[in-house]
């Protein structure tokens, strides 16, 4: 039986709530083999209907020892017709499982680590150096294997990688889905390119391939509203429903009133000179400013904008005739950070596309990026053609400059934060940054400093520069800019915009902290 989501050989992940769960699957979806997550406790019966080539075991919070520790359904190890392996916590549950004893380390191990690979290094070591740096997050550790158990690397304090080759069971203590494991990826590909014998068939193509045909068995031969909002996904699931349906699809693209600077005209004209889509401008500012005053809860901010984005996107569709769904640009990470729908992965934040939307809705959801991260929408844009200048756009939050405002949203408070995002663009541009950093914007911070300009006191805000970088999003470092740019920024913020005399940099990375501060 073939996956039932699509014809290609496929890994599932179980999420046993480690925060690098996502990352796991981009790194086999890297090796051009289709991953997909599922709850540390899915049946078998779930399982089995995917037709895995491979299981893996996420890392995650919990000690074994716990009364409530996640472990899987009732004999999974036995029941897998297929190799796995277990990461961190998944090597500790699998010991668990077969007759191994796991017991608290006698000092916790976190960051980097030496991993020395035995003189017999295993299948998941094959062509690899003798020695590598490997990232470590645990307490608990993996002291008895199981009879049938080989230990095939280690670090100075512990047995990090062990194999049963007669039960096809693999286990790693350390995190090879991290960038900071030096030749992580490639343990991932041996294991899922020689070890379970995956075909490495995914790719741009297919996912086009994939999603057209879904979007085409959805839909039928109704009429859908995209929701544009300049940004990449919107952009890419716009450009999916078109090549699946053609003109049945009108995009409208909201101006919220929480945009950037020349932002809503810009993105129009846009639209219109590179793609052959039909959008309509809703000019709708005062509507989402109105729902705003008052609330300063970040939460908060993002319901009731997706409250009344919903509204105005309902009554647009309302004039035109058998209109029955919504297209959203929803990511992957966006499903993740929001609700905990793969596991005990803990709630991060809600976002307007899939946490803020009323729960009456008429408008059904059509959203054909759902289970992809970023690099690959982005990836799957080139393939249809979509300009550089739009895949290039740094991400910008569904709800706008309102998380980026900390408390009340007010028009002054918009236009202050418009001035210094141009600026901060406009540097970057000017330095050939841009390109170089995931994404960059200023917050407006709730407070006031004092300062002192032309001999006289001030007291005005403060507006705090975040900069990062990051492949996914899922997991970001922040940007270290050049100090002369940064003093160049922090100087034309401080002389052109009235109402700012402090500029601070946001050096956080995430975790702990999220890139966007609300």
């Amino acid at each position: 039986m073939k996956n039932e989501n699509n014809s290609h050989d496929a890994i599932i992940v179980l999420d046993f709530g480690s925060q690098y769960t996502q990352l796991i699957a981009r790194r086999v979806r890297e090796a051009g083999v289709y991953c997909e997550i599922l709850p540390f406790n899915a049946l078998w019966t779930e399982i089995s209907a995917k037709n895995p080539k491979g299981i893996i075991l996420s890392g995650g919070p919990a000690s074994v020892f716990a009364q409530d520790a996640p472990r899987p359904s009732a004999h999974l190890l036995k029941q897998a017709e297929c190799p796995v392996l277990g990461i961190c916590y998944g090597l500790q549950v699998i010991a668990a499982e077969v007759g191994g004893k796991v017991e608290p380390a006698n000092f916790r191990e976190y960051g980097h680590a030496r991993l020395c690979v035995l003189d017999e290094p295993g299948q998941l070591f094959e062509g690899l150096p003798g020695e590598m740096d490997v990232w470590m997050s645990h307490g608990d550790h993996v002291t008895k294997l199981p009879l049938s158990f080989r230990i095939t690397a280690r670090t100075e304090s512990a047995l990090n990688a062990t194999e049963d080759l007669s039960n096809r069971l693999y286990g790693v203590q350390f995190h090879p889905e991290v960038a900071h494991t030096a030749f992580g990826a490639q343990i991932l590909k041996n294991f899922v390119l020689r070890i379970c014998g995956a075909r490495p068939d995914w790719s741009p193509r297919a996912i086009i391939e994939e999603q057209v045909e879904r979007i085409r068995e959805q839909v039928k031969d109704k009429r859908v509203v995209c929701g544009l909002s300049g940004g990449v996904d919107s952009t890419v699931a716009a450009a999916l429903v078109q090549k699946a349906i053609g003109e049945r699809q009108i995009c409208i693209f909201v101006d919220t009133g929480l945009l950037r600077e020349n932002e809503f005209e810009g993105t129009c004209a846009l639209f219109d000179r590179s793609m052959q889509l039909e959008v309509r401008g809703v000019r709708a500012g005062d509507r989402f400013l109105q729902a705003l005053k008052g609330v300063t809860d970040p939460e908060q901010k993002r319901r009731e904008i997706g409250r009344i984005f919903v509204e105005v996107f309902e009554r647009e569709a309302a004039t035109l005739d058998d209109v029955e769904f919504l297209v959203q640009g929803t990511l992957y990470p966006d499903v993740i950070e929001s609700v905990s729908v793969h596991g005990p992965s803990a709630v991060i934040k809600t976002h307007h596309n899939v946490g803020g939307l009323p729960e009456r809705m008429r408008l059904k959801l059509v959203e054909p990026l759902r289970e992809l991260f970023k690099d690959e929408v982005r990836a799957a844009g080139r393939e249809l053609g979509i300009s550089e200048e739009l895949l290039s756009r740094h991400p910008f939050p569904g709800p706008g400059l309102a998380v980026r405002i900390l408390g009340e949203v007010t028009e002054p408070r918009l236009k202050l934060l418009r001035a210094a995002d141009r600026i901060l663009d406009e540097e970057l541009r000017a330095a050939n940054l841009y390109d170089e950093v995931w994404q960059a914007f200023p917050v407006l911070l709730p407070i006031s400093t004092v300062g002192v300009m032309g001999d006289y006191r001030t007291y005005e805000q403060v507006v705090a520069l975040r900069a990062v970088t990051s492949t996914d999003g899922m997991t970001a470092d922040w940007a270290r800019l050049p100090h002369e740019i940064l003093a160049r920024i922090s100087t034309r913020l401080v002389s052109e915009v009235q109402g700012i005399n402090r500029v601070v940099y946001d050096i956080s990375s995430k975790p702990p902290s999220t890139i966007e501060w609300e």
